[in-house]
């Protein structure tokens, strides 16, 4: 069963589609605005997301964007602005189709059934694997000398975040954002907290890190080549 995350703030619409999508046998998540939906995104791990673009407290173009910072998930858009210009730069923010708004219910399902299709025949579970531990992104675990290794909700998903963009800077903010939630971007201490206990368990020397890479005063990198 295919879990879907709808970001509308219009009730009626919001209510309409969850009932819709559950009587189709999917499982919905319901966001009223962007901070709440980016925070869903993180926590739930949705198959697929709904966003409509004109939310109360931030654009729909900006909520595309901060997801494809770290997700590949689909994101298929619901707006009645129907301007070229809209729609090119809600694709060019990463979403994978643009329904304008009205629209019919069963078109709307075709459009949703034929992103989650493009997700899953592209869709991988990697599992990355270092000299020293193993990520199963797929099983969400993380493996040490054959051994499971405990991780936290919340370290595992610091984990994830950066592991899926393997190479790439993470910015405190987004990772902050990604797993915690928008409003709590300015909390960098918590991130040295919850990097502290990640080496811990999982660096072979956690004072001098080889994997989780602290670029200071911008963020964090995941390496896992043999340095």
């Amino acid at each position: 069963m295919s879990k879907l995350l709808v970001i509308e703030d219009e009730t009626p619409l919001r209510r309409a589609l969850r009932i819709f999508l559950e009587a189709h046998d999917y499982t919905v998540v319901i966001a009223a605005n962007g901070a709440d939906g980016l925070a869903l995104a993180a926590k739930e791990h949705p198959d697929a997301v709904i966003l409509d673009l004109g939310l109360p407290d931030m654009d729909g173009v900006a909520v595309a964007t901060a997801l494809r910072g770290w997700s590949n998930v689909p994101i298929v858009v619901l707006s009645a602005r129907d301007a070229e210009s809209v729609k090119v730069a809600a694709l060019d923010a990463g979403a994978d189709d643009y329904v304008t708004k009205p629209f019919g219910m069963n078109e709307f399902l075709a459009r949703v059934r034929a992103a989650l299709r493009r997700s899953t025949i592209g869709e991988e579970a990697p599992v990355i694997t270092t000299a020293d531990f193993t990520i199963d992104l797929g099983a969400k675990r993380v493996r040490r000398a054959d051994r499971e290794v405990h991780l936290t909700p919340t370290e595992w998903q610091i984990v994830e975040v950066l592991s899926r963009n393997t190479g790439k800077l993470v910015p405190q903010q987004q990772l902050l954002q990604q797993v915690w939630g928008p409003q709590y971007e300015s909390e960098t201490h918590y991130l040295r907290i919850y990097m502290s206990q990640i080496r811990r368990k999982l660096e072979p020397d956690p004072s001098r890190p080889r994997y989780f890479i602290t670029e200071p005063g911008m963020g964090y990198r995941f390496v896992d080549e043999e340095r």
